[in-house]
């Protein structure tokens, strides 16, 4: 770990300021050091107050330190600086024969794409990140990663701030009328012997960024508006912890219970017909029934719905 990644993460514990003697003496390195380092995390868009005699104190802001993550998780992260994105990271990662499981990181992403290869916001100040699966699993006995994912995101949020999100069937999560985050689930499959080897599981999460393109402003939402009371390391290991300590049934049963959809007016298309009818149930795969206006019941195993009655009044505050 590097030294101003360890002065950071004793300068976000604390909360008040640390003097650098007092840094310097506890990490065995020179005043010197340390203040390089200060100015290295300024230089990363940090805001430290500086006060003689008394010390540092973190004022805004926070960094990304992988190898903090990596040692909460036991789990390798690897994280890059400039990346494209990291659904293309973990690819390459698997073709160097990289270990896994394992994260993929990024503080932000310039070619940053979701579901249908649309492509989506990713500034500083979110989080960004794929996970690397080797399932080896035959087609029906894939996971619904997606749904044990995004349960595991609400459920990660609501332990650190007391937040609850609710999930957009099926794979979005929204805030307060927002969409705050998105997954993307990738599989790398062998038809040869029916089995999924790979799976990569994308998060692009609005954790606090300073703002959204316009035509966004009206649909996409931060995680936090003021000062962020958690660090993305923390939630980032959180998100994790609890996908791989929870049980299926468990997550499955949290997707379900913060449903955004269930017992609403929903439409969709479906082999360019439009239909419309009352999402009525959730199955333990992340199928979804609607019964028509007509009738009939669908069920729905993947493809987008949209909810027919947006108003604040069926949403949560």
């Amino acid at each position: 770990m590097k030294t101003y990644e360890k002065i950071y993460l004793l300068l976000a514990q604390s909360a008040s300021a640390i003097s650098g003697e007092e840094l310097a003496k506890g990490l065995g390195i020179s005043r010197t050091a340390v203040w390089k380092a200060i100015q290295q995390l300024e230089k990363q868009g940090l805001v430290i107050n500086a006060v003689q005699n008394v010390g540092y104190k973190l004022i805004k802001g926070d960094l990304l330190v992988s190898d903090w993550i990596s040692q909460q998780l036991d789990l390798p992260v690897h994280y890059n600086p400039t990346s494209r994105s990291t659904q293309l990271d973990a690819k390459i990662g698997l073709e160097k024969g990289n270990s896994a499981p394992a994260i993929y990181l990024a503080p932000n992403q310039e070619a940053a794409r979701g579901r249908f290869g649309r492509a989506f916001f990713a500034q500083a100040g979110g989080i960004y990140m794929t996970l690397h699966l080797t399932p080896q699993a035959s087609f029906s006995q894939v996971k619904p990663y997606t749904v044990l994912v995004a349960a595991a995101i609400v459920t990660a949020i609501n332990n650190l701030t007391g937040l609850q999100p609710q999930i957009k069937w099926v794979n979005d999560i929204y805030l307060h009328n927002k969409k705050m985050a998105g997954i993307l689930t990738e599989a790398i499959s062998s038809i040869e012997n029916q089995t999924v080897t790979d799976m990569m599981i994308g998060i692009g999460l609005n954790f606090h960024l300073d703002h959204f393109p316009k035509e966004l402003e009206n649909k996409a939402g931060n995680l936090f508006q003021e000062v962020p009371s958690i660090t993305r390391n923390e939630l980032i290991a959180e998100i994790w912890r609890v996908f791989f300590t929870y049980t299926d049934d468990q997550l499955v049963a949290i997707y379900k219970e913060n449903s955004l959809v269930l017992g609403k007016q929903v439409s969709f298309m479906e082999n360019q017909l439009a239909y419309e009818g009352i999402a009525t149930a959730i199955t333990d795969k992340g199928e979804l029934f609607v019964r028509l206006n007509s009738g009939q019941e669908k069920i729905l195993s993947s493809g987008e719905i949209s909810l027919s009655s947006w108003d604040e009044s069926s949403q949560p505050q």
